[in-house]
């Protein structure tokens, strides 16, 4: 059992155990990762390797405390960078699979297009929540996108001026994260009500 939010541990040995946020909701019949692996010999790709060269692999879970927080009534904001993507993927799903009234509002940010994916998918389960909105931001677009431009928290904070208002759920790299918790809290989100497990490590 887990709680949307959390992440488990993959095993490559005793010594060697790499954290990767569960992208599933906890309604799903199967865990998902999603690992953004590049390069031949990546700490991701490492992890991929291992996958295909074992019939069983081993994980430890459920990891972490940057949970939702499913008692709250307070809308949602929903932040990811790049790949980071699969933390808040958990609780949009569960949310949906519980068919919540809550405000939840979805940014996600990319370098650019070409690492997009699940769009349309991601479009439908947030639209079929009550109040859910999607927000896909791109930094350096292409002619063709249709979507937001720039660096998505800056995006966010143009957006959403109350930001004191919202339980808010960071993930990304670290020093992405940390720059959003300086920005957020200088224009009033209340640090007890943002949630990161990068903020255990920055």
């Amino acid at each position: 059992d887990f709680v949307p939010g959390q992440y488990l541990n993959f095993v490559m040995s005793e010594d060697d155990k790499r954290p990767f946020s569960i992208a599933s909701s906890p309604s799903s019949e199967l865990i998902e990762l999603q690992i953004g692996a590049f390069g031949a010999d990546s700490y991701p790709m490492q992890v991929i390797e291992h996958i295909k060269a074992n019939n069983t692999v081993t994980i430890e879970m459920p990891l972490g405390d940057a949970q939702l927080r499913s008692e709250s009534e307070r809308p949602l904001l929903l932040l990811a960078g790049g790949t980071g993507f699969s933390y808040i993927k958990s609780m949009y799903e569960f949310l949906a699979a519980q068919k919540s009234s809550r405000k939840v509002v979805v940014y996600w940010g990319l370098r650019d297009q070409s690492a997009c994916y699940e769009l349309d998918k991601t479009s439908k389960i947030i639209a079929s929540l009550e109040n859910g909105e999607f927000h896909p931001v791109v930094e350096t677009p292409h002619n063709n996108w249709q979507g937001q431009v720039g660096m998505v928290h800056k995006v966010v904070m143009a957006d959403i001026k109350n930001l004191a208002d919202y339980d808010i759920y960071l993930a990304g790299r670290f020093d992405m994260v940390g720059a959003v918790r300086t920005d957020f809290l200088a224009q009033g989100a209340l640090v007890e009500h943002m949630f990161a497990d990068a903020f255990a490590y920055i």
